[in-house]
């Protein structure tokens, strides 16, 4: 981005008093420019679980961003069995083309911007397509043992399904909030949304695809 100016979002952070922290471009501050610096200041308070940070300048965040894991203060613990491990699943969307041309030509037309190329998985967008066959995401599990997945929807435009090829997930948590465990196979998260589940490795040895596909309706009625 050396040419662009930006800022970070913490998306979902209650800013208590602390509203400068906030992120939006000329909302709470003036962007940071190529070469700047700007050091963001908060407390979390109250909230505990997965949300995620973004940069917050046009569609810059289809590229920027990452997750912000809250863990439990030192000495308290999970309201749940404590995974063997934790490994954050990011869901976005690459575009064949500069993110910010593309929202540049809608806002010129009046028309919705063109949907995105691919769905990525912590930024790959699996072994289905060419350019990514040999870096395709792989999360290591061990026979049995029960690991907590974090997963963002960081995907501009797209509410988004997600599953693992034949295991259940089990939602402990959603937007850095704990909640009533409860057990599906396919979970449904809008732009911006998170959501904590436990998985246990109890199907045979072997691999088994995490996959993320888009939410559409009405294909092909009439308009």
């Amino acid at each position: 981005m050396p040419k662009s100016t930006t800022m970070i979002l913490s998306h979902g952070v209650r800013q208590i008093r602390t509203g400068w922290a906030d992120g939006p471009e000329f909302v709470t501050q003036c962007p940071i420019r190529p070469g700047g610096s700007y050091t963001y200041r908060f407390t979390i308070q109250g909230q505990e679980g997965t949300l995620w940070w973004h940069a917050h300048s046009s569609w810059l965040r289809a590229t920027v961003y990452g997750a912000l894991i809250i863990h439990p203060k030192q000495g308290g613990s999970y309201p749940f069995q404590k995974p063997k491990r934790e490994t954050a699943i990011l869901l976005g969307e690459w575009w064949n083309a500069d993110p910010i041309a593309v929202v540049r030509q809608a806002t010129r037309t009046g028309a919705a911007p063109n949907v995105s190329d691919a769905y990525t998985i912590n930024g790959q967008p699996g072994d289905l397509y060419n350019c990514s066959s040999k870096d395709t995401v792989i999360v290591p599990v061990d026979s049995g043992e029960t690991n907590l997945l974090r997963v963002v929807n960081s995907a501009l435009n797209q509410e988004l399904f997600f599953k693992v090829a034949n295991h259940k997930l089990t939602v402990v948590g959603a937007d850095a909030s704990y909640v009533k465990p409860f057990t599906t196979s396919v979970l449904m998260l809008g732009p911006g949304q998170t959501t904590d589940v436990l998985i246990t490795a109890d199907q045979p040895p072997a691999r088994y695809y995490m996959a993320a596909e888009a939410y559409a309706s009405a294909q092909g009625a009439p308009v």
